[in-house]
């Protein structure tokens, strides 16, 4: 069979260089988010584990930030974010969360670990998406720090669900009304 590879486009615009800007844009503006959210729900955690790892989850999400306004640089586009309407939700269902489990228990740190979680899942479904059309379009560099966001977003997910499963599942478990 004859090799159908299509030579990466560079430099020009196109209607998939306009969807990948606007999908940079959209996580952009999620990532910024989240650095205001985060603190909040470590705060709202019950568990030194769960604080721990939100906490260092802010951190990898402030870097974040600046890998995509990198990203921007490297294809001449100026940093903008564009409200993402998915993790606004998101977030806005993890407050709610919080609203309605007591403070203190590990009901609570299960709905926190299932908010960050399908932050968690949103984030690796556009990163992945993104290092795709990266890719795609020519810019090598940008796909290279694109993967390494998705690598952490997937590393978290991870620590997040050994949480779950390791300790706090168990212990929510085990409270009574």
């Amino acid at each position: 069979m004859e090799n159908t590879t299509v030579n990466a486009p560079t430099a020009f615009d196109s209607k998939l260089k306009e969807f990948f800007i606007d999908q940079l844009k959209d996580i952009y503006w999620a990532e910024k988010k989240l650095v205001k959210t985060l603190p909040k729900l470590s705060e709202a955690a019950t568990t030194n584990q769960l604080k721990d790892a939100i906490d260092s989850h802010l951190i990898e999400t402030e870097n974040h930030v600046t890998r995509l306004e990198d990203v921007f640089d490297m294809i001449g586009e100026e940093a903008e974010a564009k409200k993402c309407h998915a993790m606004a939700g998101i977030v806005e269902e993890g407050e709610d969360l919080i609203d309605e489990t007591d403070s203190e228990t590990c009901q609570r740190d299960v709905a926190l670990i299932f908010a960050c979680q399908k932050a968690e899942h949103y984030e690796i479904a556009t990163y992945g998406g993104l290092v795709t059309l990266a890719a795609t379009l020519g810019y090598k560099e940008a796909a290279t720090l694109l993967r390494q966001t998705l690598e952490e977003e997937k590393a978290a997910d991870v620590k997040l669900t050994q949480i779950a499963e390791n300790d706090v599942n168990y212990k929510a478990s085990q409270e009574r009304e």
